[in-house]
């Protein structure tokens, strides 16, 4: 055997393309989850931007939550009266970045520590030039006081809390995530 040109090795590769693997990542209730007209509902809105302020349209942003009595269906859940309700939901980034969720406000959950944490939504974000996804938190601006007493919040630097606010709107809340650069969401590392 005569010698041969050893094969180039290939580049490295980000994670996507998301939507294009049926049955993938995909959702089957997709963002909605409480149906249209269930009691308390109300759209959590936002855009998905890059660093630059740019959308991303090809993301996926993904939430859990608790039910309006800060209730995990979750083994982990100690409580007798545990939910039965999956309290999850996942949206593929629109052309603009956009994302939505049907959903309602959830309650206070106890911590292990027996401390309080206030109502929040737990959200995940997945996008192009991501290895790993990252993490984060929606909070309410109308729970001013169990927000204040929050433990996970309250170890955020107060300058940047602001970020993990939802603002209210006509239809519910609006929630932009900033992947990075001057008002970068705060990210959690889980």
């Amino acid at each position: 055997m005569g010698a041969s040109t050893p094969p180039a090795t290939t580049p490295s590769q980000t994670v996507g393309p998301f939507f294009g693997l049926p049955g993938g990542i995909l959702w089957a209730d997709g963002p909605e989850v409480v149906a249209e007209g269930a009691p308390g509902a109300f759209l959590l809105r936002g855009q998905l931007l890059d660093g630059a302020g740019e959308p991303i349209p090809d993301g996926v942003v993904e939430i859990w939550q608790a039910d309006e009595q800060g209730r995990f269906d979750h083994p982990a859940d100690p409580r007798p009266e545990s939910s039965s309700w999956q309290g999850f939901g996942r949206c593929p980034t629109g052309t603009d970045g956009g994302f939505w969720f049907r959903t309602v406000k959830p309650g206070p959950l106890p911590t292990p520590t027996g401390q309080t944490e206030a109502p929040h939504i737990n959200v995940t974000v997945l996008a192009r030039g991501m290895l790993n996804r990252v993490v984060t938190r929606v909070y309410f601006p109308d729970e001013e006081r169990a927000n204040a007493a929050d433990p996970v919040l309250s170890a955020v630097d107060p300058a940047r809390r602001g970020t993990l606010l939802a603002t209210p709107d006509d239809q519910g809340y609006r929630f932009d995530i900033r992947i990075q650069g001057d008002d970068e969401t705060v990210f959690f590392a889980i």
